[in-house]
């Protein structure tokens, strides 16, 4: 499936171009998303972007773990395919660009007001997950390692564990308050 996958030794220009932009560009609308969300946005949604945040980072730690645990080589580590863009020789599995994607989508997914915007991230992270192996940074296993650790991920912060989570929102509502206190003030930003 990787060699179907995998872009040709000389790609169109267009083609490259697309693939480039969604396995290294897109992830940092999510990032930005949760951000301004989280400053602009009302407290149930300050919550629901705290806990999209908590899932990326519960995912990243977990795909750190089994990387210690599990070192699988990227494709261009063993020889195989076209490598189109630089990347570090590390493990693969799972990949860490569609783990953070989608812990913040299935935890958006996991609550009632965040149900839409979950399913259209979600639906992005494949443009995400085609072009990591497009261009041989990735295994087409590698990208269901990261729905399987974003799937738990989301469950660990979702709504069945928000009593686990109150210290931490609290201390974030504390946080924002102290950095943002003048525009909250001056009404650029919710209280």
């Amino acid at each position: 499936m990787f060699s179907w996958l995998n872009a040709p030794e000389r790609p169109a220009p267009a083609m490259l171009h697309l693939a480039t932009f969604c396995a290294e560009s897109l992830i940092w609308a999510v990032s930005v998303g949760i951000g301004l969300a989280w400053l602009r946005g009302g407290e149930s949604v300050r919550r629901t972007m705290q806990a999209a945040a908590l899932a990326g980072l519960a995912g990243l730690s977990a795909n750190l773990l089994i990387g210690l645990a599990w070192p699988h080589p990227r494709p261009f580590m063993i020889g195989l395919g076209h490598t189109l863009i630089p990347h570090a020789a590390d493990s693969s599995f799972p990949s860490d660009h569609l783990t953070l994607w989608w812990s913040a989508a299935f935890s958006l997914l996991l609550r009632p007001g965040s149900r839409r915007v979950g399913w259209a991230l979600a639906t992005l992270g494949l443009p995400m997950a085609w072009a990591r192996i497009y261009l041989g940074v990735h295994f087409p296993l590698d990208m269901l390692g990261a729905a399987a650790t974003a799937l738990r991920a989301a469950w660990l912060t979702g709504p069945r564990n928000e009593r686990r989570l109150e210290p931490i929102h609290r201390f974030a509502q504390h946080a924002r308050r102290a950095l943002f206190g003048r525009f909250i003030a001056a009404g650029w930003l919710r209280a």
